[in-house]
């Protein structure tokens, strides 16, 4: 199945603008710049929308403007309201298993803590086969730390130039993964990003 809808996950207001948490968001506006596809703010739909063409593929883009434990109202309105089935739907957040600049794919499976993603899997009736686009922003250490190091850090401008780098996917690769050919865009994408244990749970 092709993918019909691609939502950034991030907090609303100037305060989380700049932290990890918000990566999800910000790929989904430098999506929509890059491909001139303007987001506008729908209610009914809890969020800032848009629709344009992606690599050849009419697609939907959705930043939710709820907080992050919500985003499943703003998901689950649009999902419903243009019939779109869980696996249509592509999903960038942030990831504290990947360090920054590295990326993965990766289809339905569990939500590792993420709060963003089980108010989601909740909205579409306890689907989980959505594909996950995880941003990596690293840990900081301590179990204790997570909360801040998310919503209140500032991410510095290394680290936020190391992420927009690896964000920036090719025509290519963006194409295969719209289309639907998950595993030729997995193995593309993942054969290039840095050695990482995939079993590695931080949260």
């Amino acid at each position: 199945m092709a993918i019909r809808l691609i939502v950034g996950l991030e907090n609303p207001g100037s305060q989380y603008a700049k932290t990890r948490h918000n990566v999800g968001g910000q790929f989904i506006s430098e999506l929509a710049q890059r491909f001139s596809i303007p987001l506008k703010t729908e209610s009914k739909f809890s969020g800032r929308t848009g629709r344009g063409t992606i690599c050849g593929h009419d697609v939907r883009l959705l930043v939710p403007d709820t907080f992050m434990n919500l985003s499943g109202k703003a998901v689950g309105s649009i999902a419903t309201f243009y019939k779109i089935m869980p696996q249509d739907i592509l999903v960038a957040h942030d990831e504290m298993a990947f360090e920054p600049g590295e990326l993965r794919l990766k289809k339905g499976g569990g939500i590792n803590g993420h709060n963003g993603l089980r108010d989601i899997v909740n909205s579409l009736g306890g689907s989980g086969d959505f594909l996950r686009l995880r941003i990596g922003v690293g840990h900081p250490g301590d179990p204790g730390k997570v909360s801040a190091f998310l919503t209140s850090h500032t991410l510095p401008d290394a680290e936020r130039e190391m992420i927009f780098s690896a964000w920036a996917l090719d025509n290519s690769l963006l194409g295969d993964l719209l289309a639907g050919d998950i595993q030729k865009a997995m193995n593309r994408l993942h054969s290039s990003q840095p050695k990482d244990d995939e079993d590695k749970k931080h949260r």
